[in-house]
């Protein structure tokens, strides 16, 4: 079995936040072949998109895993379901959301599916924690993770919790 390097960005900001993302990651451990190598400190954002909502909450959590990336997204998608995630519009408030960000090196597309993930070098709430746990981190076409932070300056993250 070939062993791959995953990074997911975990959000939440309903139902007890904090709690959605501490079972998350404990919940990501238990997926078949994978294990969770480190997480990043806990954040809270600003919504984006739509505004009219409470704060996220967000982490970023690196996994060791055997699952290829779509079998990996479909088991994400399935913990966001448990949790009680519900897609009434976009960037609607929710229980739990798991995005694979990042895929050992690769680019990747497929329907529903785009490694890495479009957004994340224009959010601080992931390049933060991402760069928290890998300071020297390369975003595949786009480059290093900490020139990316540098153009989201302006937008508003505060450390709230390690996560141990």
């Amino acid at each position: 079995m070939l062993i791959h390097i995953a990074f997911i960005g975990l959000g939440s900001n309903l139902s007890n936040p904090r709690e959605q993302i501490l079972r998350a990651l404990q919940a990501l451990g238990r997926l078949p072949d994978t294990e969770v190598l480190v997480c990043s400190s806990l954040y809270r954002s600003a919504p984006v998109g739509y505004l009219e909502q409470p704060d996220f909450i967000n982490a970023v959590a690196q996994l060791k895993t055997g699952l290829s990336p779509r079998a990996l997204l479909d088991s994400l998608l399935a913990l966001e379901l448990e949790c009680g995630r519900t897609r009434e519009f976009v960037n609607a408030p929710r229980t739990l959301d798991l995005d694979v960000l990042l895929y050992d090196d690769i680019r990747h597309h497929e329907h529903g599916l785009t490694i890495p993930h479009p957004q994340m070098h224009r959010r601080a709430f992931v390049l933060r924690p991402l760069l928290e746990i890998a300071p020297d981190c390369m975003i595949p076409g786009i480059g290093a993770a900490t020139v990316a932070l540098q153009q989201c300056r302006d937008q508003q993250l505060e450390q709230i919790v390690d996560v141990v």
